[in-house]
């Protein structure tokens, strides 16, 4: 499949809030009825990728013309409950499930790890749940480790960091 990967503006913010709940969606039977009202609200208000698209660079994988994988890398400075201001982080890395298993997720957060290092970033920090296997995986795979438990929607989640070497020789 013939896959093109570009940064994303802010004219795709309805087509990424789509795949957002389309992508995240795959994870409602992992929750009680009551946490998924809360998490698909999260994903369904348009605030939410407003700001994404505000604070982050966007990271998006078309195929024919339809955007079908999504990635926000936040600078520092932005700080939230999860992430010190110190952190640049990785958010809502998402691929529209029809698409699965063809490397797009990696793709996307690679592209998000070599943008924080071409933008001198220090760490790359994110959050994934215990229902998010294949994305645990991938984020492992690179070299990410956990930092940090919680609890969210009644499930398991973890801060994972990558520390960022200033002084690539490959």
């Amino acid at each position: 499949m013939d896959f093109k990967f570009r940064k994303g503006t802010i004219k795709d913010k309805v087509k990424l809030q789509e795949l957002g709940i389309l992508s995240y969606s795959q994870h409602k039977h992992a929750m009680t009825p009551e946490n998924w009202n809360k998490y698909s609200s999260f994903m369904s208000n348009p605030e939410t990728f407003t700001y994404l698209m505000k604070t982050s660079t966007c990271f998006l994988c078309e195929y024919e013309n339809e955007i079908i994988g999504m990635a926000f890398l936040v600078s520092n400075g932005h700080p939230t409950e999860m992430f010190d201001e110190q952190w640049s982080y990785i958010r809502m890395v998402g691929v529209n499930p029809n698409f699965g298993g063809n490397g797009i997720a990696k793709a996307l957060t690679q592209m998000c790890i070599n943008y924080a290092k071409e933008t001198n970033e220090k760490v790359v920090a994110l959050h994934t749940s215990e229902f998010m296997h294949a994305a645990r995986h991938i984020y492992e795979g690179f070299g990410f480790k956990i930092v940090r438990e919680l609890t969210r929607y009644d499930k398991k989640y973890w801060i994972y960091l990558l520390k960022l070497t200033t002084n690539d020789n490959n």
